[in-house]
């Protein structure tokens, strides 16, 4: 028997992250795969980041994952969302090229020491006499390997099931083999699977669009890359397009409602509510006359385009019929049709903070296993649970981030203490702190946790320690200035559209005006330094919304301070008088590690926590 330190079950973008950290963390790492064509495959939209979804690029940047560098290497179009909006919910999304950013994936893995790659589907987990420790995982063809650890990442190939019609066959996504046995063991084991649903749009060719009926969208010129490491900014190189549904569209759909599995009664699994499929949209929002699909391009060296917006799991026939009363897409030819796939996944309570089972040592769960949706929470769990099976065989302290640290601690900390009732999808409105955890700053706040658990080289550290200080300095030097008023000044504005000043007026002040900036106002600033973009930027949102942020900040420490009251392992929530017997029954489920976490268990009411927190004291 081959032993490894750590055995990471599914190559998609939660294994890749995974088994990187935990080869780069020193301990000797395989990684299995049913395919390794199919390795940091994308089976549904070839893009990387988007609303929120770009905030967890950057902290898996940030934290010393991969996500970001590859993006930034293989992107064709970058655009930032909600520029329009404040900047806590900017967020980068690119276009990636698929096999490029496959190839890129897979050549990184291989170059990677500790880090073995090997082809072949695990069907059994091993374990200890005492049936919760693991020792190992065995494969479809009976042979063994040893591990102190393991990660299931498997997406959606468990037991994997896919519907177009009247049609199921067992599937994992773009046709590939699924795993079929691995969730037997893991329910003699006596773990609780569930089943969950997504689907993915048809893919066209280039050659039957009529671009010319279609909105361009266009690239940013001022391209920003998704890693704080890259000096070499990206290039666009393709448009992507927008069309629109219409009545038509709609009565086809309605037609043969019948013949879709989610309507027919043969899909029972739940599937995402914040990436419904168009039969969906159309029953669910039947007042609206129209819906939005982006047609975007798979790579550079393809003419398959996505559709993005229009997943189905109608027969194919009518996939054609529907796709050609859309204006530009009249003589559409299909070359993928949609379909939807049903999977197995873990129910996310039964996890640690550290994504480790509570009753399975050494087992760790990242990705669409755990509950989520999307391959940037995949990768941003999957670097997590790899981080922390490293440290814990290293003998040495877990990385638990908490909701204020990042969106990758809310993510986490949602799906153990709340769980997930649908394919979780991570959102800026999820955050109670998102002005603090703006995706411009993921390397103020996570760096240093990158480079205390070993991910951060020294050299990037210490360019980190001296933008900080750049940035601290910079802040103090314009908090001191005092600002006369002058008839430059003032001419300049009223030409900005605010009022001018009579008085001496800190130039802090000033900035915060909303109509001014700090790069703007550095005519008034003769010794203003010359400075990096970022640090500059850092600069301007830190006075501009300083009150906010110092409102958020209090009420982090809050938080922190309930963070800070632990719960004994063993305590037994039902002896507990005075608590409700439904919170006692959560608590008892959910076992929180701290007040804090307990107070966001759903059913525990602020009245059971003074209880908890009498009967602790």
């Amino acid at each position: 028997m081959e032993n490894f330190d750590i055995i990471v079950i599914g190559a998609g973008h939660a294994g890749c992250e995974a088994a990187l950290a935990g080869a780069r963390l020193g301990l000797k790492t395989a990684l299995f795969t049913i395919t390794l064509d199919g390795l940091a495959n994308m089976p549904c939209n070839p893009s990387i980041g988007g609303t929120a979804k770009g905030h967890l690029v950057r902290e898996i940047d940030a934290l010393g994952g991969e996500m970001g560098r590859a993006a930034d290497k293989t992107l064709i179009q970058s655009r930032m969302l909600n520029r329009g909006k404040g900047p806590a919910v900017h967020s980068l999304r690119a276009q990636i090229d698929r096999v490029a950013y496959h190839n890129l994936m897979k050549k990184t893995i291989e170059g990677t020491d500790g880090l073995y790659l090997k082809q072949a589907e695990i069907t059994d987990l091993l374990f200890e006499e005492d049936g919760r420790t693991v020792r190992g995982v065995r494969t479809h063809l009976g042979v063994e390997y040893g591990c102190r650890a393991v990660i299931i990442a498997s997406g959606t190939y468990l037991n994997g099931e896919i519907h177009v019609g009247v049609n199921t066959y067992p599937s994992g996504p773009d046709s590939v083999l699924p795993a079929r046995k691995l969730s037997d063991s893991l329910k003699e084991a006596g773990m609780t699977l569930r089943r969950f649903k997504t689907g993915t749009p048809a893919r066209v060719h280039r050659r039957s669009i009529d671009f010319d009926k279609l909105e361009v969208q266009h690239g940013d010129e001022d391209i920003q890359p998704f890693s704080f490491t890259n000096e070499v900014l990206p290039e666009n190189k393709v448009d992507c397009y927008v069309a629109y549904t219409n009545a038509e569209t709609h009565k086809v759909i309605m037609d043969n409602i019948h013949l879709s599995p989610i309507y027919s009664g043969r899909i029972h699994a739940i599937g995402p509510r914040y990436c419904p499929s168009i039969e969906d949209k159309i029953m669910r929002f039947s007042d609206k006359p129209r819906h939005q699909l982006f047609i975007e391009p798979m790579g550079l060296d393809t003419d398959e385009f996505y559709l993005q917006g229009m997943s189905s799991s109608l027969p194919v026939d009518v996939q054609l019929k529907f796709l050609r009363t859309i204006e530009g897409l009249e003589h559409v030819e299909i070359m993928r049709n949609a379909y939807a796939i049903e999977y197995d996944c873990c129910d996310p309570t039964d996890l640690l903070p550290t994504l480790e089972f509570k009753e399975f040592h050494g087992v760790y769960g990242a990705g669409q296993f755990n509950g989520t949706s999307g391959y940037e929470e995949a990768a941003a769990q999957g670097l997590v649970a790899g981080i922390n099976a490293a440290l814990k065989l290293k003998g040495e302290k877990p990385m638990v981030l908490d909701r204020a640290s990042s969106y990758i601690g809310t993510l986490i900390d949602d799906l153990c203490t709340k769980g997930v009732s649908d394919p979780y999808r991570m959102l800026t409105s999820r955050s109670e702190y998102r002005l603090l955890l703006r995706q411009d700053n993921a390397d103020l706040r996570l760096t240093e946790t990158g480079h205390r658990v070993g991910l951060i080289g020294d050299e990037r550290y210490n360019a980190f320690v001296k933008k900080k200080e750049q940035i601290d300095a910079e802040i103090k030097r314009v908090s001191a200035i005092n600002i006369a008023p002058s008839e430059v000044l003032n001419e300049y504005l009223v030409s900005q559209g605010t009022d001018p000043i009579n008085n001496g007026f800190k130039l802090t002040q000033l900035i915060r005006r909303p109509q001014l900036s700090y790069k703007g106002l550095a005519f008034i600033d003769p010794e203003r330094p010359e400075l990096p973009e970022d640090v500059c930027e850092q600069v301007e949102l830190m006075i501009k919304y300083e009150g906010y942020i110092k409102i958020q900040l209090e009420q982090v420490e809050a938080m922190r301070k309930l963070e800070s009251k632990l719960i004994p392992a063993d305590i037994d929530y039902s002896k507990i008088g005075s608590l409700r017997l439904e919170a006692a029954e959560k608590l008892a489920k959910i076992r929180p590690l701290s007040v804090g976490q307990a107070s966001r268990i759903s059913g525990v009411n602020p009245a059971d926590i003074n209880v908890l927190l009498v009967y602790l004291h």
